[in-house]
């Protein structure tokens, strides 16, 4: 899945990243060490809390994206399938559904029926 598809703004992220001075590669930074980086937590629960984050805030780049990354962190269906719960109690039926396109985006991407995608989109 491309990140055009997603949005068409998304193919604005390089002349973005310039006319703000780098700042996209500053939240990369922060990311990879706040997110992509075991600590007390491991990086693959990390990356959950961040696709929860993404479905509270109906972001569906994001979604896409930290689904990928707890995947390929090691996260497994059960897991995932426990945070989307979480999601989806606290969401109700709006979490319900950003959930279930979490659950897509899993399944698209186990499935090899998506790519992977290397940024979370909106948020670089």
């Amino acid at each position: 899945m491309s990140l055009k598809s997603i949005d068409p703004a998304l193919d604005l992220m390089g002349d973005f990243a310039k006319v703000t001075n780098g700042v996209t590669r500053h939240i990369q930074q922060m990311r990879q060490a706040a997110i992509f980086t075991d600590g007390a937590l491991p990086a693959r629960q990390k990356a959950l809390a961040a696709m929860l984050w993404s479905i509270s805030a109906r972001c569906e780049p994001c979604i896409v994206f930290y689904v990928q990354q707890a995947v390929t962190l090691g996260t497994t269906e059960d897991e995932l399938g426990e945070a989307l719960a979480v999601a989806s109690t606290m969401g109700g039926c709006v979490g319900e559904m950003w959930a279930l396109k979490a659950y897509k985006a899993y399944k698209d991407f186990v499935s090899g029926q998506a790519s992977t995608q290397t940024e979370p989109g909106c948020c670089t």
